[in-house]
């Protein structure tokens, strides 16, 4: 991968931490960043000595005896001017991780917050809780959308292209777009697979890019595209944003600490924006749903590297392959139907459904498009 000077002291960061979890492999690590495991280990090592050049971040001595209570609550009110919306537990984790000797208890920050009226009645009864599903390992499934159009000074509009982790919420993108064709939305997700790598399973919503409101479930360019590499594809029901409930949650947290009363000049500074905050949500912010845990403390790059070349179409040999017309038509044993004009020129197969004469489901690669009946379509034509 290519090191870029805006982002390379992100880039080192994240290699010593991805390489100082338990079992990582860190020749591997070196590969996907691009890096030779000299420079590799010399990285961790100034890391593990505390060498904190690598970090963009603000770091406190871990002991500081000469610190009076004044001080304490005076770094609590810094922290949450800083970070207005976040809570208690967030900012006492947050200190706790930065090294105060004496971190108050989230109770303590609560009293102190309201003392200095940095607490509204508002955010005192805004929190209602709510069941978490995630699963059980990173990668095993990403989310992706965008974040609804911001207007810039520039006149021109701004669409923040988001890719979260399921299961450590870590923001694998967080981009700022001028427009949302498949072709943009494929540059940018090229962009992380070749950083972190390929996840077994991306969901969706049903609008375009990523698939079709006319017919839920039709593939898109850009689906076939993530079939191809070997990505699961899956969608969204429809009306129901909540089926992509983590990123969705990430959106208003984006909205709340960084979008709300902010202007951005253009996308060049939109984009700085996003990526300073990026920083502070992967690295710094406390996650209440991970147990105030960090994002990039519970995710791993993926060991599905990019393939730089598509690979080939390939099926069984039980399959009936046949190739889809330039109008998404199929033509098999007599009988017409349509899957998608996206996968014209394309092969597809057919696999005898048992127990049912004339039933077959069609699949592009490992995912499977449709059930055709040819008996019913015969009767019915």
């Amino acid at each position: 991968m290519t090191w870029d000077s805006k982002d390379i002291m992100e880039l080192r960061l994240e290699f010593v931490k991805f390489a100082s979890q338990e079992g990582a492999n860190r020749r591997a690590l070196c590969r996907q960043y691009g890096i030779s495991p000299k420079t590799g280990y010399k990285w961790i090592r100034r890391y593990e000595q505390g060498d904190t050049a690598l970090a963009d971040r603000c770091r406190r001595p871990i002991h500081s005896p000469s610190r009076t209570a004044a001080d304490v609550e005076a770094r609590v009110v810094e922290l949450r001017q800083a970070q207005p919306a976040w809570g208690a537990p967030k900012i006492a984790r947050r200190m706790s991780d930065l090294g105060c000797d004496r971190t108050p208890s989230p109770s303590t920050v609560t009293r102190i917050l309201h003392r200095h009226g940095l607490i509204s009645a508002e955010s005192s009864t805004a929190a209602l809780p709510w069941q978490r599903f995630e699963h059980a390992h990173p990668n095993d499934l990403w989310q992706m959308d965008f974040k609804g159009c911001i207007e810039l000074d520039s006149g021109a509009r701004c669409a923040p292209f988001t890719v979260l982790d399921d299961h450590s919420r870590f923001d694998l993108a967080l981009d700022a777009c001028g427009s949302t064709p498949t072709r943009v939305v494929r540059e940018h997700l090229r962009a992380v697979f070749r950083r972190y790598g390929m996840p077994l399973r991306i969901n969706a919503d049903n609008g375009p890019p990523w698939g079709s409101p006319a017919r839920s479930g039709q593939l898109t360019a850009l689906a076939i595209w993530l079939i191809r590499l070997g990505i699961r594809i899956s969608y969204s029901r429809p009306r129901h944003p909540q089926t992509n409930g983590k990123d969705e949650r990430f959106h208003r947290t984006l909205k709340a600490e960084l979008l709300a009363g902010r202007h951005f000049k253009n996308l060049k500074s939109a984009q700085q924006a996003f990526d300073a905050w990026r920083q502070v949500y992967n690295h710094e912010r406390p996650h209440q749903a991970l147990d105030m845990a960090t994002p990039i403390s519970r995710y791993q790059p993926s060991p599905r590297a990019y393939p730089e070349r598509m690979p080939p179409i390939e099926y069984g040999d039980a399959d009936a392959v046949v190739r889809v017309g330039l109008n998404g038509e199929v033509r098999f044993r007599s009988q017409r139907f349509k899957v998608s004009s996206a996968l014209a020129n394309l092969p597809i197969a057919l696999r005898a459904c048992p127990g049912t004469d004339g039933c077959y489901d069609v699949y592009f690669l490992h995912h499977r498009i449709d059930t055709v009946n040819l008996k019913e379509r015969s009767r019915s034509s």
